[in-house]
This record gives C-alpha cells, structure tokens and sequence, in this order.
C-alpha cells in the first residue's frame, strides 16, 4: 500500500490539519482524527476482535468499531458507515458520547496518536451483526463491568485504545453513574 492509493484521513502535519495517508500517518505517529463505536445492549457491550490481517493490533480485542474518517468526512457519518462496512450493521443511531485524545504504541513502529470522537449506539431488539472478516474476527456481547474487569486482568488481549476507554474513560463515555452501586 502506498500513499498515493491508500484512503487518506485528517492528521495534524507542522499544526494544520490536512487530508495523508493513513499508513503515513501511524508511521510518523502524526495526531490524527478517529472514531469509535460502543454498541451497547442493556448493560453489555458489543467488542470485536481484530482481523488478523489488520497491519496493526491483529486478533486483539476492541470496542464495537472504530476508524479513520476520510478526509472531509463526519465523525456521525463515518460511525455509521464502518458500522456497516465492518459489522454489518444498519438501523442504529450513535450518539455523540466524549472526545477523547491519546497516544499509544501499537507494535511495529507504528503509533495511535488520536482525537476520538466517541459514540454510542443502542442496539435495539432486531440488531443483525454480520461481521466482515477482512476486518472482523469474531464478536461477542460482555457485561460492561465484565469487560472493565477482563481488560485490567489481561490487557494483552485488548487494543491500546480500549485499554485506555475503560480504564480512564469509562464513566464520560456510558454516564456519570457508571460503577455507583455495583
């Protein structure tokens, strides 16, 4: 993949925002813009596991979908587009949640340097997941808590960035109340 055919997305280059690729971008560790989507369905959420043939994070845990917007995209509309293309799915409606930014190694000299527009989606009773496997794995619904609790025993299996959504962010993305009462 070379940077003249590769999808091209917002990264930060000398303080102005400008359309690179999407390799380049992690290759350099430029801050970028991403999205990420939390499915969530009465307290459990749906996570992902990568595609082992994802040039970084191959076969680890992540939350429901995230992406790179295209350049020019909306992180709304983006959301709902890799819903589709990754996961199959359609009919929900993500909900702007936080903005979060972090810095993350993500093995082979590549590096996640994003502001995240994160989002949650309700799934609704009729939800259909039909994961693509250039891009998906395998899936499967956890309790929030659960999830919150295998992420701290086992950290190796979970992406960066989920790691640092449910050890830091838990609370601004699912709500003030997250672990009151539990």
């Amino acid at each position: 993949m070379n940077e003249s055919t590769e999808e091209l997305i917002p990264a930060w280059v000398d303080g102005t925002l400008a359309p690179v690729g999407k390799l380049a971008v992690h290759q350099r560790g430029l801050r970028h813009k991403a999205v990420s989507v939390f499915v969530i369905d009465a307290g459990r959420v749906l996570i992902q596991r990568r595609a082992l043939s994802k040039y970084h994070t191959p076969g680890l845990w992540a939350n429901t979908c995230c992406t790179h917007p295209r350049w020019e995209e909306d992180p709304a509309t983006c959301a709902v587009r890799r819903l589709r293309e990754e996961l199959g799915i359609t009919g929900v409606c993500p909900a702007f949640a936080d903005r979060v930014e972090y810095r993350a190694d993500v093995g082979s000299g590549l590096t996640e340097h994003e502001l995240v527009d994160i989002f949650v989606a309700e799934a609704g009773p009729d939800l259909v997941v039909t994961p693509n496997p250039d891009e998906v794995m395998e899936t499967r619904w956890v309790d929030l808590y659960d999830l919150s609790a295998q992420v701290l025993r086992a950290p190796a299996q979970f992406t960066p960035w989920l790691r640092i959504y449910m050890t830091e962010h838990m609370a601004r993305i699912f709500g003030a109340t997250v672990g009151v009462g539990r």
